[in-house]
């Protein structure tokens, strides 16, 4: 995209002024947004791409500040309580926020999507064209989860029971990953979503650049096989068949990001040894053909204590360079770290504690922006609206009751606005942008 440009006198007082403006027209945003009538305008929306290790959007680079609500399609599919996705979308937009991971499954669970292989519930159906519409109205973009690791709305769990039903041998619920059959509903699945027809927009999913990308499945483990090459084989085919359909969209795993048999160096990052044992392998992972971009989760309170320690942040930042630093030499993809948060649970806990980890998160993704690199955004785990606290597992956040976390995640995503519009001069993805550029970026008052 050209030379590294060379920033005179007067250009620099050019960009100190455009900045400005686009500070002072990103504050009149949120401020207003909260009346502002949405216009539902296909006028750039497009699909966002990839391009070496950076996502393009309109042949701009396009960084990620994120959130994770899961639960979304669940609360749609009910009349009472599908207020709460359009209040959900419209506080992430006025803070900035980009990029919603969400639940593209519900197998044979409470207010399940497929009660049973092939076998879906319409109304359900309709509260996914309702999420996937909403999402568009307020300019976010979806990360859509076909399957989950875990039982919750079912899982790879669900598909064993299944298979136990029809009359198969299956004796691990890993076999969800071998068997042939279970593979086969499992495509099928695949196949039903991305030729969904949405009821609200009639657009087909494959084709609406609200979605920003097909994630395989939640939190992948394959702990049967500690090797990794039973979830290895999956992933390949897997990819290869959602990109076979849709060569439009991006594509990831889901994975946690633990390192696996194939890189032993690496097992050092791992937050303790039983991560080598699941089944993973994070770079051989991604290597795989169809993969666009990496995945990787961050709960130091999960991983390594659950009492709040100094600890937790060091881990964090660590584990973050280390991926960032993967993703650049081996694999030229971008990375982004789709999970994090702390919880209010864990012993010790505190709302600085929180803040300090979220501000360690975004001040190492900017690191990495500033230099081009391969850190591309981040999805707090999770964002709730007002009257949700029933769903909360610790983690969430409630913008309107936490506002220094609030005024966080805002000056994060005015930041990455920045840096996206910069880039809109046809300079160099890197490029050095000098001392007065750092203080905009790096300074905690804008």
């Amino acid at each position: 995209m050209g030379d590294r440009f060379r920033l005179t006198c007067s250009s620099l007082q050019m960009l100190l002024a455009l900045m400005i403006l686009l500070i002072t027209v990103t504050t009149s945003f949120v401020q207003s947004h909260d009346s502002m009538e949405l216009v539902d305008d296909d006028e750039g929306w497009e699909m966002v791409g990839r391009k070496g290790n950076q996502f393009v959007l309109n042949g701009q680079p396009f960084y990620v500040n994120g959130f994770n609500t899961y639960w979304l399609m669940v609360l749609a599919a009910d009349q009472s309580t599908r207020p709460k996705v359009s209040q959900l979308f419209q506080q992430a937009s006025s803070v900035g926020l980009t990029v919603c991971r969400t639940w593209a499954f519900n197998d044979g669970q409470w207010r399940a999507l497929q009660k049973s292989p092939g076998v879906y519930d319409e109304d359900v159906f309709k509260a996914l064209d309702f999420v996937v519409s909403e999402a568009k109205k307020y300019k976010i973009r979806l990360i859509l989860s076909l399957s989950n690791n875990w039982d919750a709305y079912g899982g790879k769990a669900q598909y064993v029971k299944w298979g136990k039903e029809a009359g198969l041998n299956l004796t691990s619920d890993d076999d969800f990953f071998s068997h042939p059959a279970l593979r086969t509903y499992y495509k099928a699945h695949v196949k039903t979503v991305l030729n969904r027809v949405n009821t609200v927009t009639n657009v087909t999913y494959k084709e609406d650049p609200t979605i920003f990308a097909w994630e395989l499945m939640n939190e992948p483990r394959c702990t049967s096989d500690p090797s990794g090459d039973k979830l290895q084989s999956w992933i390949q085919e897997m990819a290869v068949y959602v990109k076979s359909m849709d060569p439009k969209h991006l594509v990831e795993i889901g994975l946690e990001g633990f390192y696996g048999p194939s890189t032993p160096d690496k097992a050092q990052f791992n937050p303790n040894t039983y991560a080598t044992q699941v089944g993973t392998d994070f770079i051989r992972n991604h290597m795989v053909l169809g993969v666009d971009f990496a995945s990787v989760h961050m709960y130091a309170d999960s991983w390594i204590s659950q009492t709040i320690t100094d600890a937790h942040v060091q881990f964090t930042k660590s584990w973050m360079e280390s991926h960032i630093d993967d993703a650049e030499k081996y694999l030229g993809m971008p990375v982004v770290f789709t999970e994090f948060g702390v919880s209010v649970k864990d012993q010790g806990y505190n709302s600085t504690f929180r803040d300090n980890l979220y501000s360690t998160v975004y001040k190492t993704l900017l690191n990495s922006t500033k230099r081009g690199g391969s850190g591309a955004g981040s999805l707090m785990w999770q964002l709730f609206p007002e009257g949700t606290d029933y769903m909360d597992d610790g983690y969430a956040i409630v913008l309107s009751k936490s506002p220094s976390a609030s005024n966080m995640i805002s000056l994060h995503s005015t930041r990455i606005a920045i840096f996206n519009s910069l880039c809109s001069w046809k300079c160099k993805w890197g490029c050095k942008k000098k001392t007065a550029l750092d203080t905009i970026l790096y300074h905690d008052e804008l």
